[in-house]
This record gives structure tokens, sequence and C-alpha cells, in this order.
């Protein structure tokens, strides 16, 4: 299974304290996720975040509509905490979010290692491109939430 690497880094004007709490609400990843996915959380009610819960969504990609669900497999608020893929889209998916303080703010960094279906085609036409659109609108809405 060949592993593919995607990381992004973004400096944010706020502290990892205050940046955190909004990646602790897992509501708030609706937020942060382009509209041409058709993201919806299906977890019901409060979700309370920590090592081992489980959170479920669904998505569409490319029309398709898929079932996702992760696992949260490390917690160390307000630095760092990684989610792991246990049923969707990925053979594998394992992201990692980390939140340095720089200066006067954060920089937040996303190192996602995943694996596909398919070859090399698939991962050049449709994986890869996917991903970067993804994390550039994600960057796009935290900026706005919390400025550069």
């Amino acid at each position: 299974m060949k592993e593919h690497l995607f990381s992004s880094e973004l400096w944010l004007a706020r502290s990892p304290a205050d940046i955190f709490p909004f990646f602790a609400d897992a509501k708030n990843l609706g937020t942060i996720t382009p509209p041409w996915l058709h993201f919806e959380i299906l977890t019901p009610g409060h979700i309370e975040m920590g090592v081992g819960t489980l959170i479920d969504y669904r998505i569409s990609l490319h029309g398709i509509p898929l079932r996702w669900r992760t696992r949260i497999t490390a917690w160390e608020p307000p630095l760092r905490f990684v989610d792991e893929q246990i049923k969707g889209p990925y053979r594998r998916w394992i992201h990692e979010h980390r939140f340095v303080e720089s200066g006067s703010g954060t920089l937040c960094y996303d190192r996602v290692h995943y694996a596909i279906l398919g070859g090399r085609i698939v991962q050049q036409l449709f994986v890869e491109p996917d991903v970067k659109r993804i994390f550039a609108f994600r960057a796009a809405k935290l900026t706005e939430l919390f400025g550069t």
C-alpha cells in the first residue's frame, strides 16, 4: 500500500489557547469543510473530544455519498491532536493537527498520511487535487475566523 503525505502550515494571529477550543468542538468541522463536500456530522448530540472519541460523518465526493468514521487517537490541548479514519473513502487517513506558539500568534500545522484505492493516476487526477482544495478552503476559513 503506497502512502502519501500532505502537509501544510498556516499562521494565525491568536494563541494556541484561543484557537484550540474551536477544534475541540467537533461541530466546527462543518465550518472549515468546503460546501462541495456536502459534509454532515451524523454523531448525535454534543461530542466530548478526547482519546478514543468516535465521530461519524457523511460527505459526497464527486457526487458519490460516503460515510466516514474517525477516532481521536491523540489529544493534547492546546498543542496537538490526531484523528484517524476507521471507515471511509481512504485505505488509510491519519491527520495530525499541531498548534505552535509563534510570535504574537500560532503556527497551525497539518500533516496527513493517507493511502488510497487505485494507483498513481487516481492520486494525481483526483485525490491530490481534492486534498489541496479542501485544505486551501480550510486555510481561508481559519484566516477569516482568526486573522493573519
